[in-house]
């Protein structure tokens, strides 16, 4: 019954998809060998997940599965939080796919005590829950709006398909599979209607489908989606069906609203689902949204949720930089999205996307010591926030330690027509393109620093296969070299450069993608950023801290001169070895406004340039890591001073 995916698969299984443009590789096939994601994998396997271990036990949520299985006495913890047994399952996800790459005996140990008690939690129906099992024991399922059911479910579902295709061990999967027939059992056309109000289940029922070919999962998927739209959830008051996206069809919506993560859960399920079926209304829509959540509110970094109120997307353009939302589990949300959108199209700005949020929106999440993270990323701070250990709501940082441990799943897709790479890592690729035809190669980089990567065919068939290789949209002027030949290049930034021959072991192709530092604009209708500009290179976005800027600066009241250039150099030294920004730019004296917040125009206010100063910018996603002073993004522009 558990036979149908191939071993090793990821965390999304396109390999029989009958509408996907790109297959996934068995995860096994592609591994991360050194460099900037191997660096924090290893962090992430070796102290993040021990720790997200301690944090789960002290928050109570192993506590209260031993309460549902009948193995402890006492009180549930976490008050009216009734979605802990999430985190627990996101964490055994990220253990899985650590298990997949490498044994450990401590992993190990931790996945098989956590396995056996969620066995030993479940009803004899199939149901579990510890919240409704201990605390609410009547009320199951009679509050799908917020009572997050089948939100645990699946993430519940995902981790069993993960721990099955890492290791074969089916005593996940086999309660997973128990309460996804109980789900089943009460809810369909002719049976309960409704939908949760925190999308999840929808992906991970595909994903359960993909694992077992169980074509009942399929259906509830699509089912559950079928019922969205129809405005009976309340939503979280005051917000409405809109929280929930249930206030329009998804077939029919043109924008997306709400709540951030539940609206990019649910466009994972919308596009897994047309994956399958090859439903084009679903289609559609979900490039339709897409058009819209990036034509006006996503922040630079990816981020996405422009509101503290609901967690929420706002209106086109409001997109503050102090008090946006951006949390965390939305931008790997949004990384689960476009990949899936990527294996749906082939189109190369949903892996620039990808990429764009890997190492901003995302990475930020999380302290380089992987023991503190970030629920929120905002783009400006005037000092005082810092990382927490752990959150009494911590859907973020197990949902950071499955992203981790299964990043070598994007790196790269293949078909019986070859090989196409979407990242840029060290790593190392041995597939087969279709049953007997095993080919390998060995990608060497110093990427997201620099931008040269280096592959060398290691292992071919003797048959021609193509190689496609992914020009970021960022990148003008990108050549490829193949033995030493410059190719001529017909694909343009954004998309795919597809070589196409007989490939020998020891080809070797150059790809040379220049990073010079660049300065970005917003859209002039984007209040929060007007007359200022953000810096980048290569991938990453970059931002001022104020510990790196000389005491008498305060990054505030700064300007930059845009007229000059951009300078880039390593420093090996600096936060785990980062290269640096420094831009010319000026200090504001705003003395004139001494005791005074309004004046009059032309009242002798204005704004003085105190000095010209060296403006240094880091990588955002290492800001708050030595400290909690000021940060921002976006910088006023000096021009018309």
């Amino acid at each position: 019954m558990y036979a149908s995916s191939p071993p090793g698969a990821g965390p999304v299984d396109s390999s029989h998809s009958p509408h996907a443009y790109w297959r996934t590789l068995p995860m096994g096939d592609i591994l991360l060998t050194a460099g900037f994601w191997a660096e924090r994998q290893a962090v992430n396997r070796c102290v993040t997940l021990r720790h997200g271990y301690e944090m789960l036990e002290d928050a109570g949520n192993f506590h209260n599965l031993r309460l549902a299985a009948g193995r402890k006495e006492g009180e549930y913890r976490g008050g009216n939080w009734n979605f802990l047994d999430s985190d627990v399952y996101k964490w055994l996800e990220a253990i899985a796919y650590e298990l997949a790459r490498e044994p450990d005996e401590t992993l190990q140990k931790m996945a098989d005590e956590a396995i056996d008690l969620i066995a030993a939690a479940q009803a004899g129906d199939g149901y579990l829950d510890s919240y409704y099992q201990v605390v609410a024991p009547n009320k199951r399922w009679t509050d799908l709006d917020l009572g997050h059911e089948l939100y645990c479910a699946g993430h519940l579902f995902q981790a069993a398909v993960a721990y099955h295709r890492a290791t074969g061990d089916t005593r996940l999967l086999s309660v997973a599979t128990r309460f996804a027939d109980h789900i089943d059992s009460v809810f369909g056309a002719d049976k309960r209607p409704g939908a949760p109000g925190h999308p999840e289940i929808e992906m991970a029922l595909v994903e359960l489908y993909r694992d077992t070919r169980e074509r009942r999962y399929l259906d509830l998927a699509r089912f559950l989606i079928d019922q969205r739209g129809r405005g009976v959830m309340r939503g979280l008051w005051p917000y409405g069906p809109a929280y929930h996206q249930d206030r329009v069809p998804v077939r029919e919506a043109s924008e997306l609203e709400g709540h951030a993560v539940r609206a990019m859960y649910l466009m994972c399920g919308v596009t897994d689902v047309y994956l399958e079926t090859g439903e084009s209304a679903l289609f559609d829509a979900l490039l339709r949204l897409w058009q819209d959540m990036t034509g006006g509110k996503m922040h630079i970094t990816g981020g996405l949720g422009a509101r503290y109120e609901g967690e929420a997307f706002g209106e086109p353009y409001e997109l503050p930089n102090d008090r946006c939302y951006c949390e965390t589990c939305a931008a790997i949300g949004s990384v689960m999205w476009n990949w899936r959108t990527l294996l749906a199209t082939g189109k190369g700005r949903f892996a620039d996307l990808m990429e764009r949020t890997l190492y901003n929106g995302f990475l930020s999440g999380l302290a380089m010591d992987g023991k503190r993270f970030f629920y929120v990323n905002p783009l400006l701070s005037r000092g005082g926030y810092e990382r927490s250990e752990w959150f009494s709501c911590a859907c973020c940082p197990p949902n950071i330690m499955r992203l981790l441990a299964s990043l070598g799943h994007y790196v790269a897709t293949g078909d019986p027509m070859g090989l196409q790479l979407h990242l840029y890592s060290p790593a190392t690729i041995d597939t087969e393109l279709e049953p007997g035809r095993r080919v390998a190669l060995r990608m060497e980089t110093d990427y997201p620093w620099q931008g040269e990567v280096r592959l060398a065919i290691e292992h071919t068939d003797g048959s021609a296969w193509q190689l496609a290789l992914r020009l970021p949209g960022w990148c003008e002027g990108a050549s490829i070299r193949v033995n030493d030949q410059t190719m001529d290049m017909r694909a343009s930034a954004g998309s795919y450069a597809v070589i196409e021959r007989t490939w020998q072991k020891g080809d070797v192709i150059e790809l040379d993608l220049p990073m010079m530092p660049r300065l970005i604009e917003a859209h002039p209708q984007i209040d929060a950023t007007r007359n200022s500009v953000a810096i980048e290179r290569g991938p990453i976005v970059y931002c001022l801290e104020q510990y790196d800027q000389d005491p008498t600066v305060d990054v505030m009241a700064v300007q930059i001169d845009e007229t000059a250039p951009l300078e880039a150099a390593w420093h090996a030294e600096l936060l785990d070895g980062i290269t640096v920004v420094t831009a010319a730019g000026y200090a504001v004296d705003t003395s004139a406004w001494q005791d005074q917040l309004y004046k009059p125009l032309g009242s002798g206010g204005g704004l003085s340039r105190q000095s010209v100063v060296r403006l240094k910018a880091v990588p955002y996603y290492a800001w708050a890591n030595r400290g909690t002073g000021a940060m921002r993004v976006w910088i006023p522009r000096g021009r018309n001073q």
